[in-house]
């Protein structure tokens, strides 16, 4: 396993990240076993995985909470992340959604920041979070400064609470205002080889300012493992509903473009989801890539990727396949 420093930081994790998002179950990702999850966990571990990524409103706590049962006796393996920043104990901050019967809102205010990292370390059960995000920017009427979100931040660590500051879901105009106010580390944006819009501009600012990024979603939320077929069907409220990728039209596309890729599994003997890992990660800019699993098979198989090279022709063949679909219908 490939491993990579944070930002500027002496913290070293695996390229290949656990991505604890479904493990929280609930309406976007259905039922999901709590013993099956800390399996997989386990699975990542022995892999040579050592980042976990989580956050509080994976399941409303439940993922964090699955998380800390998963690393009890094993913390020091472990290159512990999470988020904050997703509210849904009062009515403070504009609303970003409703699910479940919570009315969920962006909010960064100092004294949030503080009561949600004291919740997270008690339910991932440790005394310090190794890289600590903020989930989603505000936005207006109540546009919390990120000036005192960072020096809330820089006092967190300072106090041993945190080790490394993050943002995910930023732009280049909220990276330079958190750089105003301190040392961010990292960003978490989304990124997949369908979806490749940071390459413009925010992953060259990264590279330029020593930023790492873990990207989120690299496999499309499963549909580039080629194990999701043209008889999937959505089940209303997922998550995946909000991807046109897997409207029909465009899954086919995508579907024969994997078929077309046979020779290079058999070339490297790895899987879809292998070779689609390996590939992301050797993408200029990207630091580590998260990777959701529920089963232990499907952790073991995400981990193997993190030793995987692919030949440079074969790095710009996938490249010029992906940029053949062009966008999504």
């Amino acid at each position: 396993m490939k491993k990579r420093r944070i930002g500027t930081t002496d913290i070293e994790a695996s390229v290949v990240a656990f991505g604890a998002w479904a493990i929280g179950g609930g309406t976007w990702w259905g039922k999901t076993d709590d013993d099956e999850s800390i399996r997989a966990i386990h699975a990542a571990l022995d892999g040579g995985i050592n980042l976990i990524d989580t956050a509080p409103v994976y399941g409303w706590g439940r993922s964090e909470e699955v998380v800390g049962k998963a690393i009890a006796g094993r913390r020091d393996q472990v290159v512990l992340a999470t988020k904050c920043g997703l509210w849904w104990h009062d009515q403070r901050g504009p609303v970003f959604f409703e699910l479940e019967g919570h009315t969920v809102r962006r909010l960064l205010r100092p004294d949030a920041i503080r009561r949600e990292i004291e919740d997270s370390l008690r339910r991932l059960g440790t005394d310090c979070i190794d890289l600590y995000q903020t989930h989603w920017q505000t936005t207006e009427p109540d546009k919390d400064p990120i000036a005192e979100t960072m020096e809330c931040l820089v006092r967190l660590k300072e106090e041993g609470k945190i080790r490394a500051i993050g943002a995910s879901n930023v732009d280049i105009g909220h990276i330079r205002q958190y750089q105003a106010a301190g040392v961010l580390d990292a960003i978490q944006p989304r990124y997949s080889m369908l979806d490749r819009q940071i390459e413009r501009d925010l992953l060259p600012y990264c590279m330029e300012h020593s930023i790492s990024t873990l990207v989120y979603s690299p496999l499309e939320q499963g549909l580039l493992t080629g194990r999701i077929g043209m008889d999937y069907a959505v089940a209303p409220g997922e998550y995946r509903g909000n991807i046109p990728w897997f409207k029909p039209e465009n899954r086919r596309r995508v579907l024969d473009m994997l078929a077309g890729w046979k020779g290079l599994t058999e070339k490297y003997g790895c899987t879809l989801s292998q070779l689609v890992i390996a590939w992301t990660i050797a993408q200029p800019g990207i630091t580590f890539a998260l990777c959701g699993a529920r089963k232990a098979a499907h952790s073991s198989e995400n981990a193997a990727a993190g030793s995987l090279v692919v030949d440079e022709a074969d790095i710009l063949k996938i490249r010029k396949d992906v940029e053949g679909l062009g966008n999504p219908e």
